[in-house]
């Protein structure tokens, strides 16, 4: 479960102090799909990096599994966001001269944990993600879609109880992105995976249990996707 509680975060370059974060509360559940949308410099990939631990907040507190992060130091953040959060990027991040296997192994090796369980679960993600045949393949011979499924089962492979979505689609074509969006259901559905995506795209955002849609750092509506006619509000909501 995370809870976050009166959350602001300012940014200050020179004399200048701009809030992209105005007094946050937020609570989702365990098992929950949700789908945080907005215009550009709502907040929306902010408070992704918030929740992950990647920055800390100006005010305000972030609970995820009953541990309290934004009182950890960098180093206690740097081990909870190995153990219990898993991150895709819209641009993948992947090592490129590296195999699919090796980097899908490598939070495995920052935290000393490869083990023949390990190795097993590690080939059955890979499995699961539909990247059979392809572990001793370097990354950057790969195709986008391809690229992206590697970045998730890098994400999952320490089983994570968090999975954040940066834009997990926006590189890829409709056809691509369908099929991530399967994926991330499939994990929802069959291992109650929690997933927080930022998304622009409305499609993707339909795939969600729930939609946080973000106007100028404040939440602007909560709606869940068994609302009626949800897409026509988004359009006129992103336009």
């Amino acid at each position: 479960m995370i809870q976050v509680s009166g959350l602001t975060k300012d940014f200050i370059q020179g004399q200048e102090k701009t809030q992209v974060l105005k007094g946050i509360d937020l609570k989702i559940e365990e098992g929950e799909f949700v789908a945080i949308m907005g215009p550009s410099g709502s907040g929306k990939s902010t408070l992704l990096q918030l929740l992950g631990g990647l920055d800390l907040p100006s005010a305000g507190e972030i609970l995820i599994n009953d541990q309290i992060i934004t009182k950890m130091t960098e180093k206690e953040r740097t081990i909870f966001r190995r153990k219990n959060a898993g991150f895709v990027f819209q641009n993948y991040q992947l090592l490129p001269n590296l195999t699919v296997e090796e980097n899908i192994a490598f939070p495995l090796h920052a935290d000393g944990n490869i083990t023949g369980e390990t190795r097993k679960g590690m080939d059955d993600l890979i499995a699961a993600v539909g990247l059979e045949g392809l572990d001793k393949k370097r990354a950057n011979l790969l195709s986008g879609g391809q690229q992206q499924r590697v970045a998730i089962a890098r994400a999952l492979v320490n089983n994570p109880s968090v999975l954040l979505a940066d834009e997990p689609t926006g590189n890829l074509d409709r056809a691509k992105a369908e099929e991530i969006l399967v994926l991330f259901s499939s994990f929802h559905r069959k291992k109650k995976q929690t997933i927080v995506m930022v998304t622009h795209d409305i499609f993707a955002a339909g795939f969600a249990d729930r939609i946080i849609l973000f106007r100028d750092g404040v939440i602007d509506k909560v709606i869940a996707r068994k609302d009626g006619d949800y897409a026509k509000y988004l359009a006129n909501f992103m336009a």
